[in-house]
């Protein structure tokens, strides 16, 4: 029967809905004259009244068409349907008396008060028994999470009955900090002390821990999620009020509770006048367009109300997506979108783009960066990030820029990688062009890993996890500096309206985080625990497998310590030792013979006389 009437049209649900209200009315008329006169069978009366049913009948199902009862939705049955009844109920109050005056019905006065009451008891005790039988069908059918809800407000309160009207999601009870609170019973469930957190998950069985909180500060989210994450539920968080008004209903903002609260950095707040100010009605072409930090820039650069965006990208299949990704939000914005298919190595192809849309900003952010995949294929991460940067950067030159930014990395810093290395050759290159420049700005930015972005630890650490372990980890000890895409990004955009020339710019990114603890963190939050000596029975292993060729411990953000700021507090300048002119031309030169020839060696020996810091990976003690 259920599945019948969910198979239901809507037209056809509103219809069944209408015919109930139809047929309870004369009901409920007949049930205010039992009550009214004690008897089961008053037909004396109703026989001197009768003309009231037929009237009733069709007036009342007239306003019920009009006040819309027919629509309200059973399983979003809540005190506003109720109100919308009880307007219902009043009218027919009205109706009726109306009638009984009007024809002289010789029906007591009483009478139609008591059924409207009674309409009203029976319409909303139909809906809620509905409501009730629709809520446990689909619970009987669909397997769902218990649920406990940290914080007992406003917030709270709303966030369970949402959750209420869900099938996968079945709220159990509260959580709160205020003491007050304990013992009350708020939208139908009681409210625990969070000091009895421990024992309720245990008790109550709860999957899956809530944080409605809001207005909760920054840092007592961070203190919270970290004693939470030693559960074994997984952790969600509302957004804050202004993330809620984004039209979502409470439900469907939820989020798993981002890593970034968990690295113990704050995070950085980078909206500065200058950023729109330095690409306002600019033409502007980011290379890797369709990487994790390339296309981050191209969204951020949507709001910057600059007049053409030309994405340089040589993936097919990432051209696509960020293409078709910014289409609509570049129309609306009356921005000309650009796709050019291509790599940073193909001078005529960089050069007639360049020239032929007018480009005055280059934001290059195409490189190769994986790097155990660099270090097995050196010629190959050496020909696009160092042979291809000096192609676009002089291809800027010439095209007389405004505005060169190099997107590198930590990795540059002292490298024991082949990718490393490539990316501070690539910063040379720059600074030898920044020397000689004539009225184009050379400026680089420096930042460590980017949560998230393609071929980091964070989707490698979750793919792991959803398939059951282990987690590998490369070191027990590795640390690493980590910073969001968005921040990325705008330190990048940033830059730009900062540089004088030659600048290396560096984020005070904070704490380097341990690897493995990360690690931790993320199977804690995902609902389940790590298997370890002290923990034998545990969910997932981490897997420790040793250094791979290229990778350091710990990655370092400067190479000398002269350090300048700028007109952000986070964002520092570094100033930093230079090649010359003929040392930056051997080195093109070497490495054009190099990959010309296919030799490797020769490749390698170049990095290894003109990297200042680098050596060959010796991972034998890891």
């Amino acid at each position: 029967m259920l599945s019948f009437l969910n198979s239901l049209s809507r037209r056809s649900k509103r219809a069944v809905l209408l015919c109930i209200d139809v047929v309870l009315l004369p009901i409920s008329l007949y049930m205010a004259f039992v009550l009214r006169y004690g008897s089961m069978f008053p037909n004396w009366a109703i026989e001197k009244s009768w003309f009231l049913f037929p009237a009733v009948t069709v007036a009342g199902a007239f306003l019920a068409i009009f006040l819309g009862l027919q629509r309200i939705k059973l399983k979003a049955f809540e005190n506003r349907s109720i109100s919308n009844i009880a307007i219902c109920s009043i009218g027919l109050i009205f109706i009726a008396a109306t009638i009984s005056y009007a024809f002289q019905l010789n029906a007591p006065r009483s009478i139609p008060i008591i059924f409207g009451l009674i309409f009203l008891i029976l319409s909303s005790g139909v809906r809620i028994l509905g409501q009730i039988v629709l809520t446990r069908a689909d619970s009987k059918d669909t397997p769902h999470k218990r649920v406990l809800v940290y914080g007992a407000g406003s917030a709270g309160s709303q966030l369970a009955a949402a959750l209420m009207q869900t099938a996968e999601l079945k709220p159990v009870c509260f959580a709160d900090d205020n003491p007050s609170l304990k013992g009350l019973i708020v939208s139908g469930l009681l409210v625990h002390s969070a000091k009895d957190i421990a024992k309720v998950i245990k008790d109550r069985r709860i999957d899956r821990i809530v944080l409605a909180v809001p207005s909760m500060s920054n840092q007592r989210r961070k203190d919270l999620i970290r004693e939470l994450s030693h559960y074994k539920c997984e952790v969600l968080a509302l957004p804050s009020f202004l993330d809620m008004i984004d039209g979502k209903g409470l439900v469907e903002s939820l989020k798993p509770v981002s890593l970034e609260d968990l690295l113990g950095r704050n995070k950085v707040e980078l909206d500065l006048p200058e950023v729109t100010a330095s690409y306002k009605d600019k033409s502007v072409m980011i290379t890797g367009a369709g990487g994790s930090i390339g296309s981050e820039l191209c969204r951020q650069l949507m709001t910057c109300d600059i007049e053409k965006l030309v994405l340089f990208e040589h993936s097919e299949f990432a051209l696509y997506a960020v293409e078709r990704e910014l289409c609509e939000l570049a129309k609306e914005a009356g921005i000309t979108l650009v796709s050019v298919l291509g790599s940073v190595t193909d001078t005529v192809l960089v050069t007639s783009t360049l020239v032929e849309h007018g480009v005055q900003t280059v934001l290059h952010a195409a490189a190769y960066k994986h790097v155990p995949l660099v270090e097995i294929n050196e010629l190959a991460g050496l020909r696009n990030n160092v042979i291809g940067t000096r192609i676009v950067a002089e291809a800027a030159q010439k095209a007389k820029i405004e505005r060169f930014i190099l997107v590198s990395t930590d990795k540059a810093v002292r490298p024991t990688n082949v990718m490393g290395a490539s990316k501070r050759l690539a910063e040379l290159v720059v600074q030898d062009l920044a020397s000689r420049a004539n009225g184009t700005l050379f400026s680089m930015v420096r930042f460590g890993n980017v949560l998230g972005s393609s071929g980091s630890v964070i989707p490698l650490f979750r793919d792991q996890i959803e398939r059951g372990g282990p987690i590998t980890v490369t070191h027990a000890d590795v640390t690493r500096y980590f910073m969001t895409i968005p921040e990325a990004a705008r330190l990048v955009l940033l830059a730009g309206s900062f540089a004088r020339g030659g600048d290396v710019f560096v984020l005070d990114m904070g704490k380097p985080v341990k690897i493995a603890d990360l690690a931790r963190s993320m199977v804690q939050l995902s609902g389940l625990s790590v298997k370890d000596k002290k923990n034998p029975g545990g969910d997932i292993e981490i897997d420790v497998t040793g250094l791979r060729p290229g990778e350091k411990l710990y990655e370092e953000l400067l190479i000398g310590d002269d350090m300048l700021t700028t007109p952000h507090a986070k964002i520092l300048r570094a100033q930093e030792s230079k090649l010359s002119e003929i040392e930056i031309a051997t080195i093109l030169r070497e490495l054009t013979t190099a990959s010309e020839t296919n030799d490797a060696a020769l490749a390698r020996a170049v990095v290894e006389r003109w990297v200042d810091g680098y050596k060959r990976p010796n991972v034998s003690g890891a």
